[in-house]
């Protein structure tokens, strides 16, 4: 996963987390990406200093993080916590299950998975709703 910092037209800064910049252009072509202040379908990215994998630069990172920015973070791991407690995790076959639900060949339930970057494009394409799970330090350990 990859996080941007994002702009909207009417200069709202927001965060956005994507599998990689492919992602990111393809949700944008696609008007998938909007402001969360204004709706807003105009979003770009902010610059951003580049990110340096040093133990040293994390330090630094998680001191410098406002207590905005932790506060988000921890909702974020809140709602991919209930998210795994309350869903059902279907392992590989996230593509296939989610089909299933949308075109209602099995009762609607909630599911987490993993999918190939192909399956997810094609999901989207299908106009089933997906989100990404943000995975944290933590959840690699």
């Amino acid at each position: 996963m990859i996080h941007f910092t994002l702009l909207c037209e009417q200069e709202h800064e927001f965060e956005g987390w994507f599998r990689n910049n492919e992602d990111f252009e393809a949700q944008t072509a696609r008007n998938l990406v909007s402001c969360p202040v204004c709706g807003s379908l105009k979003v770009g990215k902010a610059l951003m200093a580049p990110s340096v994998s040093t133990s040293r630069a994390k330090e630094k990172i998680a001191v410098g993080m406002g207590e905005a920015q932790r506060k988000i973070i921890e909702q974020m791991r809140e709602l991919s916590r209930k998210v795994r407690e309350n869903a059902d995790y279907v392992g590989d076959k996230f593509a296939e299950e989610a089909r299933k639900i949308h075109f209602g060949e099995t009762d609607p339930r909630g599911i987490y998975g993993e999918a190939s970057r192909e399956e997810v494009t094609s999901l989207v394409e299908e106009g089933i709703e997906i989100m990404p799970l943000p995975v944290f330090p933590e959840d690699r350990n």
